[in-house]
Formats: structure tokens, sequence, C-alpha cells
């Protein structure tokens, strides 16, 4: 017999869960659609800066693995950021796409970033706060719609460098 169920979207399955399952839904959604956007590429595409700035489809990713590895180990896991293996600011060394680092290899460190980050939130309830420098106190509910917020922007990056790479759209 065939499965005529239709897919149920990512979206739906958090549509009426409990608060910190919506965010970690929405989250884990953003974590598998960023690098996604580099498959499929050749390795001088990844690299192709087609703006001013040092945005490349690389270098989103890259960028990416830093930003988690800066709020979730750094911030949160109270690692000292030269203790982090990698980029653990998300600054403008952050966006290197040097001689060496190849698509995989990115692809590599942002999914190591990530389950790190998440091995690191499991411990705190969404109201625990750490200390920020400049802002103060942050939970974990705002570092997590932070970097919701943060992938969400360069998905949309890479949706557009991506299109004038090779046309592709979508998740």
């Amino acid at each position: 017999m065939t499965d005529t169920t239709p897919p149920v979207d990512e979206e739906d399955l958090v549509a009426v869960a409990g608060e910190r399952e919506t965010l970690e839904g929405f989250l884990e959604y953003h974590r598998r659609v960023l690098p996604g956007k580099l498959r499929g590429l050749s390795e001088q595409d990844a690299r192709r800066r087609l703006v001013p700035s040092l945005t490349t489809m690389l270098g989103l990713v890259s960028h990416a693995a830093a930003v988690e590895r800066n709020w979730f180990q750094h911030y949160l896991g109270s690692e000292p950021r030269e203790e982090i293996a990698g980029n653990a600011r998300g600054d403008a060394a952050s966006w290197d796409t040097g001689a060496g680092r190849t698509i995989d290899g990115v692809i590599a460190e942002f999914d190591r970033a990530c389950a790190a980050s998440r091995q690191i939130a499991a411990g705190f309830t969404l109201d625990q706060t750490v200390p920020r420098d400049q802002l103060g106190q942050v939970s974990l509910r705002w570092i997590y719609v932070h970097i919701i917020r943060e992938h969400a922007r360069h998905i949309g990056h890479a949706d557009i460098l991506r299109e004038q790479i090779d046309g592709a759209t979508g998740d």
C-alpha cells in the first residue's frame, strides 16, 4: 500500500509545542537549511564574492559556526574564547575562506559547533541568564531568538547569492 499522507512541514511539527520545543524546532530548521545552501556548489563558486563585503556562500556558514561558538560555548558555557577551537567571535575573521577550507570542512565545522551548542543549552532552562558585555544578563531564551534571527538573516543572504551563482532558490 502506498502512503498518501501529505508531508508535514517542519513548522507544523512545533505548531502546538511548548515554548522550548518551538524555539529549538525553528533553530534546528535554520541549522539544517544554512549549510544546505552550500550543497551542489563548486569550491570556486562557494568562495565567489558577488557583493562588496566579505560575504560569500562559504563565509556565511563559517561565520554562523563562529556565532554559535560565541553565544553557546563562550557566553552560555563560560569557555574562554582562546580555549575554543575555531573563531568564537563572529568578527571579520570568521568570514575567512582561505586556503585549505573546503565546503565539506566548513559544513563539518558548523555541525560540530551546533552539536556543542545543543549539549551546552540542554543544561539550562529558558529563563537562566548569563552575563554578556554591554547587554548585561541574557537568558537562554534570548540567545535562542538571537541565533534564530542571525541564521535566518544569513539564509536570506545565501538565497540571494545562490540565485546569482546558479539560479537555485528555496530551502
